[in-house]
Formats: C-alpha cells, structure tokens, sequence
C-alpha cells in the first residue's frame, strides 16, 4: 500500500509540473512568443549559420505554435492529474484494477513526451537547431530534464504491483 501511495504522488506531480510550466507560459504569455519567434526564426545561429530546411518568420505560426505547445501541457497535466485520481481511487483494490488505473497516468506521460521530446528536443533542438543560443541551449536542457524526470518516474510507476 506504501508503494501504491508514493506512485500516485509521483504521479500527481507529473500532473502538477505540466499544469504549472502550461500556467507559466500564460503568465508570460508575451515573452513566450518572442522565445516562440525567436527559434522558429532561427535567430542567431552563427555556428551552422545555413539550414537544410527553412525558419519561420511569421508571427501568427509562433502563436499557433505556442498555442500547440501550451494546449499539449495542459492536457498532458490533465490526463496526468485524472490518472493520478484514478490510481488513488484504486489504492486499495487488487493488483490488476491498480495497473488498470495506471492507464491515464501513461496517456499524459505520453503527451508529456511529445511536448519535451517531440517539440522541443526534436523539432526545435534538431530542426531549428535551437543548441546554437544561449536562451535556446537553456530550454533545451530544461526540456530534457523535463523528458527525463516524467519518462523514468513514469517507468517507475509503470512497474508492476505486488501488494
């Protein structure tokens, strides 16, 4: 039962801190766009100053993007929450029902991954090779700190219950 209770708090978490980072951008909802602009933009990229592809300029594509991205944080943070609700609801039931009530927690980890992973490791550190700035290196880390934390709680609680 000890083990079922830190699970569902590690979860609750994995719920809170996407929550908290989607709030953080609302609050700073300007600034989030000139980060947003800034990346697309490809703004002072001097180490690989050329790209395969293409920067974006347009500021309307930055707001959809920041759009996409706090839209993701926030139902990764809801599904994470509901999940969390659910392995509390089923603290006490048999094994199977606790690993069933585990389901949604995944889901938001998923969509977590997506956003930290996906968006930002890939799309925005790959593609617009977000490494070359100062500003862009420092949400890069911060992404894979967020990737690593919500995939290695996420194996945890994945484990299976004895109790």
């Amino acid at each position: 039962m000890a083990l079922r209770l830190v699970k569902t708090i590690l979860a609750l978490f994995i719920g809170l801190m996407c929550v908290f980072y989607a709030l953080q951008n609302v609050a700073n909802i300007n600034e989030a766009h000139f980060f947003m602009g800034y990346v697309l933009g490809n703004v002072g990229h001097e180490v690989y100053p050329n790209t395969f592809a293409f920067g974006v300029t347009s500021g309307a594509v930055a707001w959809v993007a920041l759009t996409i991205v706090i839209a993701l944080e926030l139902l990764a943070g809801f599904l994470a929450l509901i999940g969390a609700w659910k392995m509390w609801q089923a603290r006490a039931n048999d094994s199977m029902s606790f690993q069933a009530a585990k389901n949604t927690l995944y889901l938001g980890a998923g969509v977590a991954l997506i956003v930290w992973f996906g968006l930002f490791t890939v799309i925005a550190g790959s593609f617009f090779q977000m490494w070359q700035t100062e500003l862009g290196a420092g949400s890069l880390m911060g992404s894979f700190q967020y990737l690593g934390s919500i995939a290695l709680v996420t194996l945890f609680i994945a484990m299976p219950d004895t109790e």
